[in-house]
């Protein structure tokens, strides 16, 4: 069955951290493009961070210093290390994967708030 599963979200304080996860089922995972975007409430859908098949990696400004993006392929997993976590992070987080065709994880939800 062709799926992204994401995991790792919760209730954080402002500064701390969190790492989300995502695993990848039914497709050939190295050969993927992988994203994490997050979608806040009332607000558009934001590409956060990528890693290329060739585990290249970029960022949203408003995230550079603070997150990573990594991934392994031999678990068909990819990450995504949030530290100094902002109010603003709050948001539900999905992963998705491209090559020959598009893959959305049903998303896990981050709220940051003390």
């Amino acid at each position: 069955q062709v799926q992204l599963v994401e995991s790792g979200g919760g209730l954080v304080q402002p500064g701390g951290s969190l790492r989300l996860s995502c695993a990848a089922s039914g497709i050939a995972f190295r050969s993927y493009d992988m994203r994490w975007y997050r979608q806040a409430p009332g607000k558009q859908r934001e590409l956060v961070a990528v890693i290329t098949s060739s585990s290249s990696t970029d960022y949203v400004d408003s995230v550079k210093g603070r997150f990573t993006i990594s991934r392994d392929n031999a678990k068909n997993m990819v990450y995504l290390q949030m530290n100094s976590l902002k109010p603003d992070d709050t948001a539900v987080y999905y992963c998705n994967g491209r090559f020959v065709t598009e893959i959305w994880g049903r998303g896990t939800q981050v709220t940051v708030s003390s």
